[in-house]
């Protein structure tokens, strides 16, 4: 495969998954259309970077489609003066693609083995611990990025967003996977669906389940 092929892939992803799905900011598809997707996924399955699917990575975990990608950034109207957040960055496809779009950012992974190998922009920090805990280090952020479905938002992660600021996340409710925006205004924070996607599951972010008979 050469890069001429990849550069033909991406213009495809570009024109069949996101413009007709409703990620119409300018900035976010310049910026889809410009990250290569195929460095950061593994060697093996670099033909199929720009699928519109779930691709696994390692250790059970896997990397959104671009239209997941591609919607969230877009609902969360990305500043170009954000500090942002990405829990369960991975190979840092989406630090990479947010980059483009915000000031600095921050890439949470808590598991070594997915981090690639692909060169990320200078804007953008790797950070190592538990996905749930966030990186209080680094905040207060105007935009956090969940990189992979959850079904809960801890305390914590809402704590490190600053007034005004937002939350982009897969969420999983009754068993269905919907992107959603949150905001955080004072100490109220509230979380809106707007669509339904299959998106990968980040550990450590499980409701507990209540004891029954």
């Amino acid at each position: 495969m050469t890069e001429q092929n990849y550069e033909q892939m991406r213009r495809a992803m570009v024109a069949s998954q996101l413009r007709t799905t409703a990620v119409n900011d300018p900035r976010v598809v310049a910026a889809m259309g410009k990250v290569a997707r195929e460095r950061f996924v593994p060697a093996a399955q670099a033909s199929l970077a720009y699928l519109d699917k779930t691709l696994p990575i390692a250790n059970g975990r896997g990397m959104a489609s671009p239209m997941v990608v591609g919607r969230l950034l877009t609902e969360a109207r990305v500043k170009p003066t954000d500090n942002a957040l990405v829990i369960g960055a991975g190979s840092g496809y989406s630090a990479a693609v947010l980059a483009e779009l915000a000031a600095n950012v921050i890439a949470l992974e808590q598991d070594k083995a997915l981090v690639g190998n692909a060169p990320l922009p200078a804007n953008v920090s790797r950070a190592s611990g538990p996905l749930a805990k966030g990186w209080a280090k680094g905040a207060p952020f105007d935009l956090i990025l969940f990189d992979g479905a959850v079904e809960q938002i801890p305390p914590a992660i809402i704590e490190q967003l600053a007034d005004g600021g937002r939350i982009a996340t897969p969420i999983v409710e009754n068993g269905v996977t919907r992107l959603a925006i949150g905001r955080k205004a004072g100490f109220g924070f509230g979380l809106l669906s707007f669509a339904d996607a299959e998106a990968p599951v980040l550990p450590g972010f499980a409701v507990e389940k209540g004891f029954s008979f």
